[in-house]
């Protein structure tokens, strides 16, 4: 769908993709792109951590600037051991099959999960898990009576899959950025431990809950048995994640990522700049969601009855929005059109790219690339194609 949307305003005349450049009429442009914390580029402090990185051959376990990043982290999260894979999706595949080696083992997990909806069911096809999808509770949350309830139903039964983990995801993306409670995380690892099942956290963006929550993210990973955390979305790397768990499990993800072609050689240009955003996530994070709280207040007050925000679920750094009147679709089709009008009130041409997330909704995710500057053109540029859509 991103492709469509990105080939469609391409072929319209005057469609910018780059900050800062111009049209064909001269008139500064402004990009602010709202569709994920995927999109950040490297700044100038985490190029230069990249270009002077010392390196070796990680998947011989010789890259110092690799090592150095897996200790840092190891001891961020509070685990004995982490290990470098490049995707966030690798990262959950990996502890799925860590703990369920056993073939037609059962996973549960919320239904609309990133590790269920968006990872094309490698669980399955790859690990020969049976994933058991939950549904998901407004804030994230599963419902902790019914998953007592699938948990116990394959014990002892010859018909029922065994459950032998449950996945959570926290912040919780399709809940909008939603952060899991502490006493949430702690009532699931006592049901999980009385049943004997393991938990692994989704965490790929678990700075933002730490952040959020105003508390170290060791404090939330101690609830789980192992973790996911992804450096390409809020802390801004362009590739990596790692896998964080007990010595016995991350010496069995070191032969399994090898197996899913994971193994990577100077893998340290990398790490650096993992490195990079590890070292500033508790300045930077802070500000991304403030901003996002800023644009959900602001769209708030521009916008209605066109489309709405629930406020008191902008925790993090996105923004759900509700809409109440032409499709997402066509309304993220709108809001990159540039018109006199539109430059008149702005000063300049401003595209906002959005994601259509649901069929009545949008979602816009702030990152480090975007200021408070940006917040405003935004809140103007929604103002005024919001007005020309109403009655």
């Amino acid at each position: 769908m991103l492709r469509g949307l990105a080939r469609a305003a391409a072929r319209r005349p005057g469609a910018l993709w780059t900050r800062g450049s111009g049209n064909r009429t001269g008139v500064p442009a402004h990009v602010v792109d709202l569709r994920s914390d995927t999109v950040t580029k490297p700044g100038p402090a985490m190029r230069r951590a990249m270009a002077e990185a010392v390196v070796g051959d990680d998947d011989y376990g010789e890259d110092p600037t690799v090592r150095e990043l897996q200790e840092k982290a190891a001891k961020l999260l509070g685990v004995d051991r982490t290990l470098f894979v490049p995707t966030n999706t690798m990262a959950n595949l990996i502890s799925v099959m860590c703990h369920c080696q056993r073939r037609g083992s059962q996973l549960l997990l919320g239904q609309e999960c990133h590790l269920h909806v968006y990872e094309q069911g490698g669980v399955a096809q790859i690990a020969g898990v049976h994933s058991h999808p939950l549904p998901d509770l407004p804030h994230g949350t599963l419902d902790l009576a019914e998953l007592e309830r699938v948990v116990t139903r394959g014990l002892g039964s010859p018909y029922h899959p065994v459950c032998e983990l449950i996945c959570l995801e926290n912040t919780h993306s399709s809940s909008g950025g939603r952060v899991l409670p502490i006493d949430y995380l702690r009532q699931v690892r006592l049901l999980a431990q009385s049943y004997g099942v393991r938990v692994h956290l989704d965490g790929a963006r678990l700075m933002n809950a730490a952040v959020a929550l105003h508390m170290p993210p060791a404090r939330i990973v101690e609830h789980c048995d192992s973790v996911s955390l992804c450096f390409s979305k809020g802390l801004g790397a362009p590739v990596g994640a790692l896998v964080g768990g007990p010595k016995d499990f991350i010496e069995e993800a070191w032969r399994l990522r090898k197996a899913l072609g994971g193994g990577m050689r100077q893998a340290g240009v990398l790490a650096a700049a993992a490195l990079v955003g590890l070292a500033d996530f508790e300045e930077v994070l802070p500000t991304d969601h403030k901003n996002a709280q800023r644009f959900a207040k602001g769209l708030q007050e521009l916008a209605s009855p066109i489309c709405s925000v629930d406020l008191a679920a902008v925790e993090t750094n996105m923004v759900m929005v509700r809409v109440h009147g032409p499709p997402p679709e066509e309304l993220c089709r709108r809001l990159q059109a540039v018109s006199a009008d539109e430059v008149a009130q702005t000063g300049r041409a401003v595209h906002v790219l959005l994601f259509p997330w649901t069929e009545r909704s949008v979602r816009a995710v702030w990152h480090r690339d975007i200021s408070a500057q940006d917040t405003e053109l935004v809140l103007k540029k929604w103002g005024f194609v919001l007005r020309q859509l109403g009655p």
